[in-house]
Formats: C-alpha cells, structure tokens, sequence
C-alpha cells in the first residue's frame, strides 16, 4: 500500500494538473489536485479597454471552449448595456454554442476517455482495432467546426458575432448546407451513444449538489436559471451563493456554493433538463446506463454522447427554421452599468461579469470557468473513492483516479501532457 501518490502531470486531459496524495492505515490524509498553469490575468487585462473588445480578448482564455467565452462576454456586456438582441441573432448563438459543443465532446470521448476503457495508451495506439470509431469522432468533430467556421467566418476564436448583432451574417444556402451535414452525421452520434453506453465504468456516487443553467421551455445553452434539484437562483444573485477562494498548491481557484462543492458539466444537464431532450436522445438515455438523477461522475462519459445526439438534433432544428434576413450591428447606447452573462460551456456553467463606467470602458471583470467549479468536487470524489482501490496495484491506482478525473473532461488550458509518477 503506497504511503503517498503524487502525479506530476495528468494525461488526456486539456492543460496542466498535478495530484498529491497522502495515505495511512488505507485512508486518504491528503488529497490536493492543483492547477499548474501559469497565473493568466484575464480579468485584469480587460480593464481599461472599451466593452467591444471583452470578447475578442477573453476567447483566448481557452481554444476549446472559446466560443463559450465569446458569447458569455457578449451577453454580460448587452446585459450591462440593457441590450435585448434579436431572435436571429439568438438562434445563432446558440447554434455556434452547439458547433463547439459537437466539437469538444467528440473529441473528449473518443481521443481523450476511450482510451482508458479500452486498454490503450493513446488514440494513436488503438487507430487500428478502432478506425470506424475514430472516423466517427472525426466526422462529428468536422460538422462541428463547420457550424462556427459558416457562423463565425473561422472554426477558432471566431469573429463574427459581437455586441449588437453579427457582423457578417451566413447565407441561407450556407445554412441549408449546415443541415444536410448535420443529418448525415448523426448515425455516427447514435453509435457513439451506443458505444459508451456499452462500456463498464465503476460504481461510484459523487454527493454534491449537481448545478446547470435551465429554462422552462427549451435545453438551456446560453442563458437561464442556475439550478440544481435543491436550489434555484438568478444569475444577478450569483454572489450572494458562490464564493472563490485559492489554495496554495493550485494557480485555479476553487469555488463553492454556499461552502459547499457542486458539479457542473452535462451530467448535471443532463440531470436537470433530461425532460427537454430530442426524442432520439431521450430514446437513447432511456437504453442507457443513466438512471436519473445519476451521481456517478463516470457517467459524464455516457451523458456526452447522449448530449452530441441532442446537440445535433437541435442544431438542425435551428437550420431548419432560420431564415437569414439582412441585419445591421446595432450599437447599444453606452452607460455605467455591471452585466453579467452565463452560459453552458461544453464543460459546464461559464460565467462572465463586467462593470462599464459612462464612457463604456471596463472597470472590474470575474470570469468562473467549469473547471474551477468543479475542481473541489474531483478533489473530494478523489479522496472518497481512492480507499476503494487501495489494495490494487499502483498503476492500476493511477489509472482508477485519472479516470475519474478525465470523465469530468477538465479544461486547465488548451493541451495535454505525459504523465509523470513520483512514488514517495
């Protein structure tokens, strides 16, 4: 039984993390998982610059979830401008939202989680016994970049939507074509439901609080209530329960909702807003492994792949009823004033809050990403699962916890690195 684990860098997963682990008499003394990227600076670099510039700035928060960061940063500034944008202008966003989530979530199940269930190192390594599964990631991640590359002019930090409207709008053909693709890929998101559905994963329950974005009518994806099964609360009031706070072995800081750990992600959605589903995506929840509410962190994995069935379902439910029309960027009438936008990032509930002085010039920012939501969560499920696995063998431990970590498909920046095991 190893006395201490520590992990210097985790693999498959987007960024740099590292766990220390403390064990005596078959129980967990200490548990730290830690951030180790860089300290970014974000929120204060965008003080000083005019409103229209937060989104271009904070997309380079992250490369695989910038477009969440582009439309949280738009929203909080129309919400501090008291800017309502157009039905088009909404539909667009929301179906950019699911461009990036088709995207991040194929690519997450298939190169970074398969690997584990499988018995491989790497994608790479198991491309041989699995070329049809990963030509199915790779059709799913294309129509994925397709939608942001039509809607946003490129498929990375995009640059077309802004404050006011969308500066160059697609053609309806353009988006009639969206369609078609999105048809012709949604077997490939029915198989990988099917896939991952079928895959064994521990028995485990995570007991926090399991928090989403909802809205009564619709799958929430880019604005809505902060809501779990117990708690309900505007985002205008969402200091008045979640509080951040740092450690001293992590650069990311914690957040809690009233001192407590929560989960966000599409577990949680999946929880909260099952009944809002596509029928082929409710269908297959139905056949699934998920029994909601589920408490297994290892049924992300499933929840993503029943997720990519609705994405694309909605998405093209969205082509179906646009029809583009000619819209000016509208400029909103500069004042004081703090927005705040919330949004359901691939990985969970993203938010963003701005302060414009009179002249529309930044004065304070708070970003909360997913991941430092639910970086307590995984730190305690860590430590309530590992006396479950003690007596295996230390890579055998290892690979236990990096699964667990992985099924949250954190996001400490935009890579991913070998793993270094250090036995003390």
């Amino acid at each position: 039984m190893p006395k201490e684990i520590t992990l210097n860098h985790i693999t498959k997963i987007e960024g740099h993390a590292s766990l220390t682990l403390g064990i005596e008499k078959g129980k967990v003394t200490r548990c730290e998982l830690g951030a180790v990227e860089g300290s970014r600076y974000f929120e204060g670099l965008v003080r000083g610059r005019h409103y229209y510039e937060a989104h271009e700035m904070t997309s380079r928060i992250c490369g695989i979830c910038s477009t969440a960061h582009v439309i949280a940063a738009i929203n909080a500034i129309e919400d501090a401008l008291k800017y309502k944008p157009t039905e088009q202008t909404r539909k667009l966003r929301i179906l950019v939202s699911l461009g990036e989530r088709i995207r991040s979530h194929a690519t997450h199940l298939y190169f970074l989680a398969l690997p584990d269930y499988v018995g491989y190192e790497s994608a790479l390594a198991m491309a041989k016994k699995y070329k049809p599964q990963l030509k199915n990631a790779l059709s799913l991640m294309k129509v994925g970049n397709k939608i942001i590359s039509t809607l946003g002019s490129r498929d990375l930090h995009f640059v077309s939507a802004t404050v006011g409207g969308w500066l160059k709008l697609p053609s309806q053909e353009k988006i009639d074509e969206l369609s078609k693709e999105l048809e012709s890929v949604r077997e490939d998101a029915v198989k990988t439901c099917e896939l991952f559905s079928s895959l064994k994963y521990p028995d485990f329950k995570s007991e926090g609080e399991y928090f989403s974005l909802v809205k009564k009518k619709e799958y929430a994806v880019i604005d809505g209530d902060f809501s779990s099964e117990k708690h309900k609360f505007k985002k205008k009031d969402y200091k008045k329960f979640l509080r951040e706070y740092h450690e001293p072995y992590s650069t990311a800081n914690f957040v809690v909702k009233n001192d407590h750990r929560y989960m966000v992600g599409t577990l949680p959605r999946i929880n909260n807003n099952h009944k809002l589903l596509s029928k082929n995506a409710r269908m297959l929840l139905r056949l699934s492994r998920i029994k909601i509410p589920s408490l297994n962190p290892y049924h992300h994995n499933i929840a993503q792949a029943i997720e990519l069935v609705h994405c694309i379902d909605e998405a093209i439910k969205i082509c179906k009823s646009l029809k583009i029309r000619d819209e000016p960027v509208q400029k909103p009438k500069v004042r004081a004033g703090t927005g705040i936008g919330v949004v359901e990032a691939p990985r969970g509930t993203l938010w963003h809050e701005y302060t414009l002085n009179d002249k529309g010039v930044i004065t304070n920012a708070n970003i909360i990403t997913p991941t430092a939501q639910n970086l307590l969560n995984i730190q305690e499920d860590i430590r309530n699962f590992v006396p479950s696995i003690i007596k295996k063998r230390k890579k055998d431990i290892i690979m236990d916890i990096e699964k667990l970590i992985r099924s949250y498909d954190p996001c400490f920046s935009c890579s991913a690195h070998f793993l270094e095991v250090k036995w003390v």
